[in-house]
């Protein structure tokens, strides 16, 4: 089963008021465990970076200026995700600014039923407690202190290792037998080791027992020569 944890930055909260994406990273997941197959680029907003969403994320446009424009990086996109199902963090607004700038281009645009939210998941599991990347990850006990700003594609790596937890968590031993796309075990092979039969004695009166019941049986099978009956 492939997954797609993906992550964007910004230049604001509403695409409608002319907010632009300017930062796209993506992690690939077979069997709910990363491949080490990533998608990341920056993106030219083709505007001015706020100073509250630089504190965020530390993209200046002067950065961005000679990054690719989304219609550049648009098809390489689509063709990473494909048709997997997509793993966001408040999906609601990453599909939002996705789908604003898909539209732009005069693409398709992605339906929400294709993204599972990872916000919803850890509030139903968690009710009242706090949801965002870094409360999850410190709940887990997953090592973010390189997280000093967001970032697409570290964020979404993080969030490929809360979205585990969140379902289950790896069990010891889950790769064992875990097929990649080819077929071909990924898992540590199972070496089965031969031990010698232990020596082990019956106890005297255990035999003498066991020989006087024997000596009662009548033409037992073990003494026939195959012609008594």
């Amino acid at each position: 089963m492939r997954e797609i944890v993906l992550d964007t930055e910004t230049t604001g909260f509403d695409p409608l008021s002319g907010h632009r994406l300017v930062e796209i990273g993506c992690v690939e997941l077979f069997n709910h465990l990363p491949t080490g197959e990533v998608f990341h680029r920056y993106v030219n907003p083709e505007r001015d970076m706020p100073e509250e969403a630089f504190k965020v994320h530390g993209l200046s446009a002067a950065f961005l200026a000679d990054k690719p424009l989304f219609s550049d990086i648009a098809q390489s996109f689509l063709d990473f995700i494909a048709d997997s199902t997509l793993v966001i963090h408040n999906a609601e607004f990453d599909m939002r600014f996705l789908n604003a700038e898909l539209a732009r281009i005069g693409r398709p645009t992605l339906p929400m039923s294709r993204a599972i939210d990872t916000v919803a998941m850890a509030r139903k599991r968690f009710p009242g407690a706090q949801a965002n990347l870094d409360a999850l990850c410190r709940r887990f006990d997953i090592d973010n202190t390189h997280r000093t700003q967001h970032g697409a594609l570290l964020d979404s790596e993080l969030l490929a290792e809360v979205y585990l937890q969140l379902i289950g968590g790896r069990q010891p031993g889950l790769e064992l037998g875990v097929l990649d796309r080819q077929g071909a075990s990924r898992g540590t092979p199972v070496v089965r080791i031969a031990r010698p039969a232990r020596p082990h004695s019956v106890p005297e009166a255990e035999a003498e027992t066991h020989a006087a019941f024997i000596a009662k049986l009548k033409n037992p099978i073990w003494t026939r020569d195959g012609t008594s009956e």
